[in-house]
């Protein structure tokens, strides 16, 4: 209840962040040799040509977010997870390493604090143990929160559709639950930071939006959120903070720390929603 009671009246309550290339990073080279594994992926298994694959997956990324959500929207039919096993199982994680700095930072802040990334949860969970940050967030919102499996059917009860204004496929199952079917729901789309909003039960405007993406900052700031351009010096459309590091937060953003009151209680976990599906304790899935 103490540690509760330190945000009440805080400017924020729940600080939300994206992963890749914000909490390390682009020089790392991860990002490069991701693209290189989709690029592989397009050709073999997928079939498509190879002199048509770096401009194609440009287009889609620009177009639908990621690659992966591109393809899928033009009809290509793969298993997701094979995707992504492709495509992050080749990555050179041996290029991250721990980052006691941004721990310490993190541990600091009295917020609830939360990843949002675009990425499958196998690959966050290699990330944050590479970086020694799996016991700084409450929860990780991946691409399989936002697109969970379709459940198996039964032969016995007939498989419910209904199509929703914006595309999305929902199917109904036999206990009443429902599931989002083919689009790959992701970042920048406006509906999947409504999502993550609505999944973390966050009040947007007392959330604070970490991301490197310059798309995904205008989407956030559309959907309620306050938001901070981290590998900027300048601010952007629709940010509220630039980060030139993500190291620099404390210096950029003191407000985070403003209502952190020192000798009451300092060092209290704020947990306000319980943890869901395990990823990698404690770190957990939102679903």
């Amino acid at each position: 209840m103490e540690a509760m009671k330190r945000l009440n009246g805080a400017k924020y309550e729940c600080l939300l962040f994206d992963m890749d290339d914000t909490l390390y990073p682009m020089s790392t080279g991860i990002n490069m040799a991701c693209r290189k594994n989709i690029e592989e992926y397009m050709v073999d298994p997928l079939g498509i040509d190879e002199s048509e694959v770096p401009r194609m997956c440009l287009e889609l990324y620009k177009e639908y977010g990621t690659t992966m959500a591109g393809l899928k929207e033009l009809g290509y039919e793969f298993d997701n997870d094979e995707f992504h096993a492709y495509v992050h199982g080749k990555l050179p994680y041996e290029f991250l390493r721990p980052d006691p700095l941004l721990r310490n930072l993190l541990l600091s802040m009295p917020q609830r604090k939360i990843i949002f990334t675009n990425a499958d949860k196998v690959h966050a969970a290699k990330v944050l143990h590479r970086l020694g940050l799996e016991d700084c967030f409450e929860g990780v919102i991946c691409f399989e929160t936002l697109n969970p499996s379709p459940p198996s059917p039964s032969p016995s009860q007939p498989q419910q559709y209904s199509v929703v204004d914006d595309g999305i496929i929902i199917q109904e199952d036999q206990n009443g639950g429902n599931w989002r079917n083919p689009k790959v729901l992701c970042k920048p789309s406006v509906l999947a930071m409504e999502a993550a909003i609505q999944i973390a039960n966050l009040h947007p405007n007392k959330t604070l939006f970490f991301d490197d993406s310059i798309r995904n900052i205008a989407s956030a700031k559309s959907a309620g959120l306050c938001t901070v351009i981290v590998g900027s010096s300048s601010l952007v459309s629709g940010a509220d903070y630039a980060l030139s590091s993500i190291h620099n937060i404390k210096e950029a953003i003191p407000d985070i720390w403003e209502n952190d009151l020192q000798g009451e209680g300092g060092g209290d976990t704020i947990i306000i929603q319980p943890p869901l599906t395990t990823l990698v304790e404690p770190v957990d899935v939102l679903a």
